[in-house]
């Protein structure tokens, strides 16, 4: 561990240790009803992925209004369909913000939509939990980031696959946006600061929806020929999931020969594939539904009879928003109030259960405490942990960026910034 990221690991454990929640005397605008607004794309290409954790926001209002609601108030989610249309989310947003008036809103997958909807919740001071893994490199005021960060995910995985499987090569697949290209980005310097020759890291990406693999799953065989031990980091995104590993088994590309680490392929998604050539691939996440608890048993029992089908099934980003669901209630609980200043304020410190067994903890970088869980695809479509971390703090900047290795984030007052800089002692990153 770098000096840099001991030094920020450790201020950010101190802060969160003695943090006290901080109470509001605003108060509630006089409403039936308490609105939060649901982000997330119904239909396109991303809707595969989106349409459970619409589903499971919806969960999460029923159990919370069964428990009398919050301050007194029912819990209404207003849901709408950006529909895998970037410039969509920002307009859906203000729309929920502005006309709907929501008090927060729980949504967007992609980093694409998440950046496009950053300037609204920064203009009109609202809230967004966004509960997908994501690049890093970002830490906004009015966002809380529920997902994994890389070192919570990514490099991580790349420890797994380095010290256990004995990789020496590596593709870094992924689809064409955000996400990938900045993901893959600190995962090349990362392999290259661990002595990984340039030659030895193949970058490929294709747009959304990419489905005809052939001759991109042939260059990864022949790449993996070399007589080295080769993987493959995925950061395809979405249903291009589908062809990608379907074209894995036409080429008989198996676990043991070219293992297959996945970001952002769950059981949602492996729901609608032939599992069987796939067995042994893996993926990195900080839950599945295989996990063996009494609340991740209780959650996923209360989730088949709210959707009333015991055959689907959670994963990660439902766990993510279930934690990002309870931080909120349990601030706005503390603060007296849905104003946003206050809920922004009581928010940080605050500490719920996760399903694997643990807590989570709402970090002063609107990060949280996460395990890290790599999972080992079966033929049944679920997964077996092979592997698991305590819980790591979320880290906002990559130490293994030039331009983001000297830089901190702390929304808690009197420095209230996203991006300050350890070396020059200024907010801003110069």
């Amino acid at each position: 561990m770098s000096m840099t990221t001991w030094t920020r690991r450790t201020v950010l454990g101190a802060m969160a240790a003695g943090l006290t929640l901080s109470a509001s005397g605003i108060a509630l605008a006089a409403d039936d009803t308490i609105k939060i607004g649901v982000l997330h794309s119904l239909s396109g290409t991303m809707a595969i992925s989106e349409t459970t954790l619409k589903d499971t926001v919806l969960y999460l209002v029923d159990e919370q209004n069964k428990k009398g609601g919050l301050l007194g108030k029912k819990i209404e989610a207003v849901v709408v369909d950006p529909a895998s249309d970037w410039p969509l989310f920002a307009e859906k947003a203000r729309e929920l913000i502005e006309k709907d008036k929501v008090t927060a809103v729980f949504g967007c997958w992609t980093s694409v939509s998440r950046k496009s909807v950053l300037p609204v919740f920064k203009e009109l001071n609202s809230i967004l939990f966004y509960p997908v893994q994501y690049e890093g490199e970002e830490s906004e005021r009015n966002v809380f980031y529920t997902g994994a960060a890389p070192n919570q995910q990514a490099i991580p995985a790349v420890d797994y696959l380095m010290n256990e499987e004995g990789v020496e090569r590596w593709v870094l697949a992924g689809t064409d946006y955000v996400y990938p290209r900045t993901t893959n980005k600190i995962l090349e310097a990362y392999l290259k600061a661990k002595g990984v020759a340039p030659e030895d890291i193949m970058i490929n990406y294709t747009p959304f929806g990419h489905s005809d693999w052939q001759s991109i799953v042939s260059d990864i065989k022949k790449f993996g020929s070399a007589g080295k031990k080769t993987a493959v980091v995925s950061t395809i995104n979405g249903d291009a999931n589908v062809p990608f590993y379907k074209e894995l088994g036409n080429q008989g590309i198996k676990a043991e020969d070219i293992p297959v680490v996945a970001f952002s392929v769950g059981e949602e998604e492996l729901a609608g594939l032939d599992t069987g050539p796939l067995v042994g691939h893996l993926a990195a996440w900080n839950y599945f539904q295989s996990v063996d608890t009494e609340a991740n048993a209780s959650f996923i029992d209360g989730w088949h009879k709210f959707i009333k089908n015991d055959k689907r099934t959670t994963n990660d980003p439902m766990e993510a928003t279930y934690i990002g669901f309870n931080a909120w209630v349990k601030a706005v609980e503390a603060a007296g109030t849905t104003d946003t200043d206050a809920v922004l304020d009581a928010i940080i410190g605050v500490t719920v259960p996760n399903l694997t067994g643990g807590y989570a903890t709402v970090m002063p970088n609107h990060h949280i405490t996460k395990p890290v869980l790599i999972g080992e695809i079966q033929a049944d479509g679920q997964f077996e942990v092979v592997s698991e971390t305590p819980p790591v703090v979320g880290d906002e900047w990559s130490d293994y960026l030039e331009g983001s290795k000297d830089l901190i984030s702390d929304w808690r007052k009197p420095l209230s910034c996203g991006n300050f800089n350890v070396v020059s002692g200024k907010c801003g990153g110069a």
